[in-house]
């Protein structure tokens, strides 16, 4: 079984809601220590081999590929996390802007609440960045034209004897 699937099946594996929450719980807590420790160090690249990361981060192979598979969309080259194993190596680059914006969407308060952000973005950065996502999820309901109403396309007909046939 690859590290992917034992991912996706330990995301998925719980009898019960108090497991689940549990299981979520530590995960968060090891993947809060990575980005401290990279925020920390401005680390903006990544390099090693899967084992030797995860061992570095004091994880699991398996905890450490979950980590990958969040932090996937805010790199600068998206890897292939389901063909990774242990002895694969990685080499990414962290676009830290997309990574804070991408926090905010999942909505992961105790990663962009992290005061190593500190050093990384600005405080008025950051919050232009939260701003501009809380702009992007922002859904418009474009207003809906009645069957009776005047057809768009300025025929002067009733919508459903025009355009709405």
């Amino acid at each position: 079984m690859s590290l992917y699937q034992e991912w996706k099946k330990t995301i998925t594996g719980h009898t019960t809601q108090e497991e689940q929450m549990e299981f979520w719980d530590v995960f968060c807590k090891q993947e809060q220590g990575i980005y401290q420790s990279i925020l920390d160090k401005s680390q903006k690249n990544i390099q090693g081999k899967v084992s030797e990361l995860a061992k570095e981060y004091n994880m699991s192979e398996v905890y450490f590929l979950g980590f990958l598979d969040g932090i996937n969309d805010s790199i600068l080259t998206p890897m292939d996390v389901e063909s990774l194993d242990g002895d694969s190596t990685i080499d990414i680059e962290i676009d830290f802007e997309k990574l804070y914006y991408n926090m905010h969407a999942v909505p992961a308060e105790w990663l962009y609440t992290l005061p190593e952000w500190d050093n990384i973005l600005s405080e008025e950065k950051r919050k232009e960045i939260a701003k501009q996502q809380k702009r992007d999820k922002t859904i418009v309901k474009e207003q809906k034209i009645g069957r009776n109403d005047p057809c768009p396309c300025g025929s002067g007909k009733k919508y459903k004897k025009c355009c709405g046939k």
